[in-house]
């Protein structure tokens, strides 16, 4: 008769509770044998578990199938809360929109879908309250520069021309950070990082690596990370210092005298020229003095025929009279 009373009473069921998931998992592990009652039971069945609870203790019931065992615990699990009575103390379930609930009339926290607004869970906020999904309650509207937030002191997204950093919208980021146009966020800025140095390349002059004296030799290296807008730039990614070598013939290159007799060769074949140049031009002159010469005697006898050729048309020649 008591355990019918019981399971009228209690019909509730267990849920997202560590302590009764403990006491449940105890129970079944230790079976209580008859008459002999463990943890906070003060009567108990080795069929149904707890009948009746230790004073402090209350009692919950666990639905397992088609049986529902009882289990004493020290607090109400999540979505019940506790009642106390002179005859016993009970688990009982909170409203349907309580997640968990002080009392019947009192809610601490809504399930997904609800919000909190002084002790109620309800669907809707009141004028001047915004709903925050993440707390499930009803909390302050958002600040001017606010585009959505949580509550009255965390943003969860700006308006235009504001960046969003650690729940607050400003103008002007911290120091280390960066405006993000694209995420309208204030980010990390990221410094150029660079590798190693290579070794020193030989030292060559031109692309030459013999024959000479003073040359150069190059260093590289590459870029790891590169910076963000306002990170610190990369430096130069090679270095080139002078270098001085030990001079010596490149292979092919001919000897000092060889140099010196093609020199001489050259120079010799330059004076010949220079003195053939030379005679030419001068047997050019007096062809062309001859040839001027020429000209003027040829032009001085055309003259002299043309003078006299006019002359002699000048002159009437008289002709013979008649005889009678």
């Amino acid at each position: 008769m008591q355990l019918q009373l019981l399971s009228i009473v209690l019909i509730l069921h267990c849920i997202e509770y560590t302590g009764c998931q403990q006491h449940t998992s105890r129970h079944r592990q230790h079976k209580p044998l008859p008459g002999v009652c463990q943890g906070g039971c003060l009567t108990c069945s080795d069929y149904n578990g707890c009948l009746s609870c230790k004073p402090r203790f209350f009692i919950f019931l666990e639905r397992n199938g088609m049986r529902q065992i009882g289990v004493c615990l020290l607090s109400c699990p999540s979505g019940f809360y506790g009642t106390r009575s002179p005859d016993r103390n009970i688990c009982t379930k909170c409203g349907p929109e309580c997640d968990s609930c002080f009392n019947k009339n009192f809610c601490m926290r809504c399930r997904a879908g609800y919000y909190l607004h002084q002790g109620k869970c309800q669907e809707n906020c009141p004028e001047g309250l915004v709903r925050s999904d993440t707390q499930r309650e009803c909390v302050s509207s958002c600040p001017a520069e606010c585009d959505t937030c949580v509550n009255s002191d965390t943003c969860t997204r700006c308006r235009s021309t504001f960046y969003l950093q650690q729940g607050q919208c400003n103008q002007v980021c911290f120091e280390g950070f960066e405006p993000n146009d694209k995420l309208m966020e204030c980010t990390h800025q990221v410094h150029c990082e660079m590798s190693e140095w290579s070794e020193w390349s030989p030292c060559s002059n031109s692309g030459r690596t013999c024959g000479f004296k003073w040359g150069e030799e190059t260093r590289t290296r590459k870029v790891i990370l590169h910076p963000s807008h306002l990170g610190q730039p990369c430096p130069p990614i090679s270095e080139t210092k002078e270098c001085i070598v030990k001079k010596r013939r490149c292979p092919g290159d001919k000897k000092k005298g060889e140099r010196r007799g093609e020199r001489r060769n050259r120079n010799n074949r330059r004076d010949k020229e220079g003195h053939e140049g030379r005679r030419e031009r001068k047997k050019e002159k007096e062809q062309e003095r001859e040839r001027d010469t020429g000209d003027r005697e040829d032009s001085e006898k055309r003259n002299k025929t043309e003078h006299r050729r006019r002359r002699g048309q000048n002159i009437d020649p008289v002709s013979p009279s008649p005889t009678q």
